[in-house]
C-alpha cells in the first residue's frame, strides 16, 4: 500500500482539482451573466427614463392646448415651443405639431386656419375613401423646410392612422410603428436621407368630452411628436458611465423591417451572452436585444479554471519533491535567524537613539528649571511656570511620538499650545497657513516658543480677554537649502504699546530657541495698534 501511495495521492488530488476547476468555470460563467444582465437592465432603464421624459413633453403640450379652449395661434405655439429648450432637453425630437381632424369637404376651414397663421395657401393631398382626415395645421420648429408639411394629411399613412384611432378610442397616448422620417437639412442646407423613427399621438377632445363611442365626433384633433430614434437612444445611452452593451431596438418584433436603432459599436460574440427586454412606449411594445461589446469584462479571469486544474496536477507532483521542500524550509530558518539578528541590531540602535534623546530632554528640563527658579519670586510662581513649560514640552513630544516619521504639523502644534494657555476653543481665522511638517528639534523649540508667546499675550495683551485679538499666519519661501519658514505673531488691541524695560526669562527662552537652536531670526515691533513678532527659521523639509 505504501508503494502505491504517491500514485493514489496523485490521482485523488488530480480528480479533486478537475472537479474544482469545473465548478470555477460554471461559477465564472454565471458571474459574467449576472454582470451583463445588470448592465442590460441599466441600459433599458436609461431608455425608459428618456422615453418617459419625451411622453411628458406631449402631455405638457396637451395640457397647454386644453387650457386654451378657443384654439392656439401660431405665435402662442411658437412661444410655448421656445420655452421647452428642445435641443437641450428633448434630443431626437424632429417636430411637434397639431393635426386638425376634418371630415371630407372640410378642407376650406383647415386651409383658412393655416393661411391665417402662416400666410401661405397649402395644397391638401387628401386621399379618397377615408371617413376623416388629419392635416398638419401647426408645426414646430417652423422654418422654410418644415413649411412644406403644412396641410399634409397624416391619416393617409395607415400605421399613423391606426395609432390615432387607438388614441380616439381610449384617450391615452399611442405610438405609431416604425416610420422612415424625412429629417430637416443639415447646416449646409443639404438634404439628408430618411432615418428610422416613430410618432406619438395625443387626442384632443371637443369640449372635454371623453373618448368612447362616436370617437370622431368627439375629437377636435391630435397633437403629435415625431422622434428620430438614433438621436434619442444615443442621448439616453451616452451619459457616463458608458455601458459595455450593444443594442438593437425593434418595433413589436425582431424583424429587420422593424429595426429602429442599432448601436455603432459592434457586439462581441465570444462571451455567448445575449438577452432581450420588452418595453412599452405609449401603448406599443418594443423589443430590445442586448449583447456585450469589447468593453465588457468578466468579473473573474477565464483562466482561473485552467489555473486550478494545473494547480491540482502540480500539487500532486509535489509529493515527489518533499526533500526539496525540506531544504527550502532549512533555508527559510536560516534567513529568519539572520532577520532576527538584524532586528536586534536595529533595536540596539533605537535604544541608543532613545538614550540620546532622553539625555537631551533632561538637559533641557534642567536648564529650564534653573532659569525658571532664577526668575521666580516664590515657590508657587516657580511651580506654576515650570509645570506649564513641562506641559508644553510634553505636548510637543506627544505629537512626535504619534507620528510615524517623528514629525509634527505646525498648525496642530499651534492649536495644542494655544489651547493649553487660553483654555478655550480657538476661533476660525486665528491660524492661517499651508501644511508644514517640523522635525523633532524644531517641534520642541517652537512648542516652547509658542507657549511663552501665548503666556505673555494672556498676561499683558488683549488676547487675555478676547482670543480674537490674536492672529498667527505663516508661509514657506525659497527653494532647496534656501527655504525659510516665515511666521507672524500679531496681537491687536493695545494702543501705544511700548517695549518692556526689562527682559524676562520667557523672552530670553524665546530668543535662545529661535536664534541659537534653530539658527533663525526674531523681530518684535511694538506698534500703536499692538505687538507683531516676526520669526524666520531655515526649513529644509
Amino acid at each position: 500500500m505504501r508503494k502505491f501511495f504517491p500514485t493514489i495521492a496523485f490521482v485523488a488530488v488530480a480528480l479533486a482539482s478537475l472537479v474544482l476547476a469545473g465548478f470555477a468555470y460554471f461559477a465564472a460563467r454565471e458571474a459574467a451573466r449576472i454582470k451583463f444582465e445588470a448592465a442590460a437592465d441599466d441600459a433599458v432603464g436609461r431608455i425608459e427614463s428618456r422615453l418617459d421624459l419625451h411622453t411628458s413633453l406631449l402631455r405638457a403640450t396637451e395640457a397647454f392646448f386644453s387650457a386654451r379652449t378657443g384654439g392656439v395661434s401660431r405665435a402662442e405655439f411658437d412661444k410655448f415651443y421656445q420655452t421647452l429648450d428642445v435641443d437641450g432637453n428633448f434630443a431626437g425630437l424632429l417636430s411637434l405639431g397639431y393635426l386638425k381632424l376634418i371630415r371630407p369637404g372640410g378642407e376650406a376651414a383647415a386651409r383658412d386656419e393655416i393661411r391665417s397663421n402662416y400666410g401661405i395657401d397649402p395644397a391638401f393631398p387628401l386621399a379618397d375613401g377615408l371617413e376623416w382626415h388629419a392635416p398638419i395645421t401647426l408645426i414646430e420648429p417652423h422654418d422654410g423646410e418644415s413649411q412644406r408639411y403644412l396641410g399634409y394629411d397624416v391619416a393617409i399613412d395607415s400605421v399613423s392612422r391606426a395609432a390615432m384611432e387607438q388614441a380616439m378610442a381610449d384617450g391615452a397616448l399611442h405610438a405609431s410603428g416604425r416610420r422612415m422620417l424625412d429629417p430637416l437639412p443639415d447646416a449646409k442646407g443639404e438634404a439628408k436621407s430618411a432615418v428610422p423613427g416613430f410618432v406619438i399621438f395625443a387626442r384632443l377632445g371637443v369640449g372635454g368630452v371623453p373618448a368612447g363611442q362616436d370617437a370622431v365626433a368627439k375629437t377636435k384633433g391630435f397633437l403629435y411628436a415625431a422622434f428620430r430614434a438614433r438621436d434619442l437612444f444615443e442621448v439616453a445611452l451616452g451619459k457616463a458611465p458608458q455601458l459595455p452593451v450593444n443594442l438593437e431596438v425593434y418595433d413589436q418584433s425582431i424583424d429587420l423591417g422593424n429595426l429602429l436603432y442599432r448601436s455603432e459599436i459592434s457586439p462581441v460574440h465570444g462571451y455567448g451572452l445575449k438577452t432581450m427586454r420588452m418595453i412599452e412606449v405609449a401603448g406599443r411594445p418594443w423589443a430590445v436585444v442586448l449583447r456585450p461589446t469589447a468593453a465588457f469584462t468578466e468579473p473573474s479571469s477565464p483562466f482561473v479554471p485552467v489555473v486550478l486544474g494545473l494547480f491540482g496536477l502540480l500539487l500532486a507532483g509535489t509529493i515527489a519533491m518533499i526533500a526539496r521542500y525540506q531544504e527550502r524550509a532549512f533555508d527559510a530558518a536560516t534567513r529568519l535567524h539572520e532577520t532576527t539578528e538584524k532586528s536586534l541590531m536595529e533595536k540596539d540602535l533605537m535604544l541608543q537613539e532613545m538614550r540620546h534623546r532622553i539625555k537631551n530632554s533632561i538637559a533641557r528640563v534642567l536648564a529650564i528649571a534653573r532659569q525658571t527658579a532664577a526668575h521666580s519670586a516664590d515657590l508657587k510662581e516657580f511651580s506654576s511656570s515650570f509645570s506649564a513649560r513641562l506641559q508644553s514640552m510634553a505636548a510637543s513630544q506627544d505629537m512626535l511620538t504619534r507620528s510615524r516619521r517623528q514629525q509634527a504639523d505646525l498648525g496642530d502644534l499651534l492649536r495644542i499650545e494655544l489651547g493649553q494657555v487660553f483654555g478655550k476653543d480657538l476661533p476660525d481665522g486665528l491660524l492661517s497657513g499651508p501644511q508644514v511638517l517640523l522635525d523633532e528639534t524644531t517641534t520642541q523649540a517652537l512648542g516652547l516658543t509658542f507657549h511663552e508667546l501665548a503666556t505673555n499675550a494672556l498676561k499683558y495683551g488683549e488676547a487675555g480677554s478676547s482670543v480674537g485679538a490674536l492672529r498667527v499666519d505663516w508661509s514657506v519661501d525659497g527653494q532647496g537649502r534656501e527655504r525659510m519658514l516665515a511666521l507672524n505673531w500679531i496681537e491687536a488691541g493695545k494702543l501705544n504699546l511700548e517695549a518692556p524695560a526689562k527682559t524676562g526669562f520667557g523672552t530670553k527662552l524665546i530668543d535662545m530657541n529661535i536664534t541659537r537652536e534653530l539658527r533663525g531670526t526674531i523681530e518684535r515691533e511694538f506698534r500703536e495698534d499692538g505687538l507683531q513678532v516676526k520669526i524666520r527659521i531655515p526649513h529644509s523639509n
